[in-house]
């Protein structure tokens, strides 16, 4: 007797999303230096019908959350932990800005260990194309 293949959850998030009739889910990825043009892709994107998640918080700027160091060091981690479980719930990735650093760089690494279709605002900074 032959048993049915259990479903990983990957494919049971993808199952989900089809029963919900959910439009492609984009997460943008990139520097904070680029915060800017991260809502401008958010507008066209979401303008294109898709749902758009991307960084909350641009730790480069002043705000009292992350004014202490240590806490700003506890926080960007757990900001990071945030922003890879937005690339397991997206459909693909959006990489924006001129500019590739090592975060950005693992966050595509980790997108694409996935199968995340990877697209970027300046293809020129792609350097596994």
């Amino acid at each position: 007797m032959a048993y049915p293949q259990r479903l990983t959850p990957e494919e049971k998030l993808a199952e989900a999303k089809k029963l919900l009739s959910l439009p492609r889910i984009v997460v943008i990825c990139g520097s904070t230096r680029f915060m800017t043009e991260m809502t401008e892709v958010d507008v066209r994107e979401t303008e294109g019908g898709k749902i758009v998640v991307k960084p909350g918080c641009d730790m480069k700027s002043p705000h009292e959350l992350w004014s202490d160091p240590v806490e700003a060091e506890a926080l960007k981690a757990r900001l990071d932990d945030l922003h890879r479980a937005k690339i397991r719930l997206a459909d693909e990735v959006l990489v924006v800005g001129a500019y590739i650093g090592d975060s950005t760089r693992a966050e595509i690494a980790y997108a694409r260990s996935l199968g995340k279709p990877v697209r970027f605002t300046h293809p020129e900074v792609d350097t596994d194309a």
